[in-house]
């Protein structure tokens, strides 16, 4: 076993949730995710939608025993001391499918080894075994401080909370049963003039519909900045569902931009730019609004997309007038108008 050491830390990580073009949901989930040699884990196990078992909406009670469990002050969950590392982000049901490893200690350090994709209590290394993964060593004080911080109670979890300020009572109505079904709560108001900082402090974004003027959304802000409560602004783009819901999920996410796989999206002369960080699924989704605001949907692009920058072609049809561009990772969403020419 090498004796090199890897750096082990931990950021906060997002499984996107949104409202997907052929009408299905998929549930947002926040999670602390393993930074090892400073990358995220995570994007080392090719196109994988999870997350680590150290979610935020895990009643704390189980994330304590999670934390726990990883720092080896418990017994390991499955036989042969192996651990999940990630698994469905749905259920959580191992019969899904999940990312496990050995967990052991020699000395003071810790190591992580012999990564495999489990479906059940034992795990075949020969047939789903990621042979080019590990072992990791990590040094046991940065393990156990990086782990330990968890534990402190005041730390702040995610603000899964948004405010929704607009004129189309009936579009944001939509809005919030979108949010709520994907698990993120959602409010509806025309004023917060007299809201308490305390209930102010549970949004993490305010989302202003194209209704709003500028006076309105500049009392908005300057209650939240007189309570001291920073959160994301988003002004919302067009009134369409899916095209809100991508919008607000990207002002969410708290993973630090230099570790996210999505890093650029533009959408000019027929063809829309986009730029990973590893290799993953990408899907390209175009919004249109027609002279009559009907709403026109079409697919652009699904697939896997090796790191670096890519050129996606966009059909004239689907990005005809006022048109919008959503690109999707497990992790990561961006939104972007197209630009007319």
């Amino acid at each position: 076993m090498s004796a090199e050491y890897a750096t082990f830390g931990l950021a906060p990580a997002m499984r996107a949730g949104g409202v997907l073009a052929n009408g299905d949901f998929q549930v947002h989930r926040d999670f602390v995710d393993f930074i090892v040699d400073g990358r995220p884990l995570l994007f080392q196990l090719s196109d994988l939608d999870a997350v680590s078992p150290l979610a935020s909406d895990v009643p704390p009670a189980i994330f304590t025993a999670q934390v726990r469990s990883l720092l080896l002050e418990a017994e390991a969950p499955l036989p042969g001391s192996r651990y999940v590392i990630y698994g469905c982000p749905e259920c959580a049901d191992l019969a899904c499918g999940a990312v496990t490893a050995v967990i052991d200690k020699d000395g003071d350090d810790y190591i992580w080894r012999d990564f495999a994709w489990q479906t059940d209590e034992h795990a075949d290394l020969e047939l789903n075994g990621y042979h080019g993964i590990g072992p990791f060593r990590f040094r046991g004080a940065d393990y156990r401080a990086a782990l330990g911080s968890l534990l402190d109670h005041d730390t702040e979890a995610p603000r899964r909370r948004v405010l929704l300020i607009g004129a189309r009572v009936a579009l944001l109505a939509k809005l919030a049963a979108a949010l709520r079904t994907i698990g993120i709560g959602a409010d509806i108001t025309h004023d917060v003039g007299g809201v308490p900082a305390d209930e102010l402090r549970g949004y993490g974004a305010v989302a202003f519909g194209r209704a709003v003027g500028e006076e309105q959304r500049a009392a908005v802000r300057r209650t939240f900045a007189d309570a001291g409560v920073d959160v994301a602004y988003v002004d919302g783009l067009a009134p369409i569902v899916p095209l809100l819901v991508a919008q607000i999920e990207h002002a969410l996410d708290r993973s630090p931009v230099e570790q996210r796989r999505l890093t650029r999206l533009v959408a000019a002369d027929g063809e829309a730019g986009i730029e990973v960080t590893s290799p993953c699924r990408v899907r390209l989704t175009a919004y249109r609004l027609d002279r009559l605001y009907r709403t026109h949907t079409h697919e652009v692009f699904d697939g896997i997309l090796e790191a670096g920058r890519h050129r996606i072609a966009l059909d004239a049809k689907a990005v005809k007038g006022e048109s919008f561009v959503v690109a999707r990772t497990s992790g990561s969403v961006l939104v972007e108008a197209v630009a007319l020419r």
